[in-house]
């Protein structure tokens, strides 16, 4: 007789069908060289910065790429370069988000998990929703706009605070767009993905 303990739970089956793509994306970014993902940085930062969502805004919440993420660099420059007022997050002890603002490379420090790291004083984690653009990472997104994350919730949390309207949008490679992402209730869809090919609205 098969003990109650042994039967999965529905949410259980999503946790583990979110770990198997997870495990595949992320095997996939391993496998990009670095003049890939530069390249691939320089033109989703062409595309944003050339989006009407992204030129009419005044403030964009963004972040700080890491490991083989699309990256971010030369798109945080570009939108202070185009006098954005620039907020990046800071990563709390229970996973939620803090932010501050972004004024130049000096203006960031190492921190946990790899993480770079704004030093200003802080916003409190309801800024985000000062934002006109929040620009989140992600691993995949499906063609409906539901994002993958990393499983730490953290986005999902800040994405909850943006007002319904907000431009957000996901930053990927070509390959993780389209995918079959599992969704769990408290999973937050974007509005968009930019990715070197461009920005598409869902």
């Amino acid at each position: 007789m098969t003990s109650p303990q042994s039967v999965p739970e529905p949410g259980d089956n999503l946790a583990l069908a979110k770990l198997a793509v997870r495990d595949q994306l992320l095997t996939s970014r391993r496998r990009r060289s670095l003049s890939e993902v530069g390249a691939a940085a320089r033109a989703i930062a062409d595309h944003l910065v050339a989006a009407p969502e992204v030129r009419r805004a005044a403030t964009v919440a963004c972040y700080v790429s890491v490991g083989s993420e699309p990256g971010t660099t030369a798109l945080l420059d570009r939108l202070v370069e185009a006098g954005k007022r620039v907020i990046l997050p800071v990563l709390l002890p229970d996973n939620d988000l803090d932010w501050s603002a972004y004024h130049g490379p000096a203006s960031l420090a190492p921190a946990g998990r790899g993480l770079l790291e704004p030093v200003g004083p802080r916003l409190g984690a309801d800024a985000v929703a000062t934002a006109d653009v929040v620009l989140v990472p992600g691993l995949a997104v499906s063609p409906t706009g539901q994002r993958l994350g990393r499983g730490g919730g953290s986005y999902d949390r800040a994405l909850a605070r943006v007002p319904l309207g907000t431009f957000t949008c996901v930053l990927l490679y070509p390959d993780e767009t389209g995918v079959a992402v599992p969704t769990e209730p408290h999973d937050r869809p974007v509005a968009a993905v930019a990715t070197p090919e461009g920005v598409v609205r869902f």
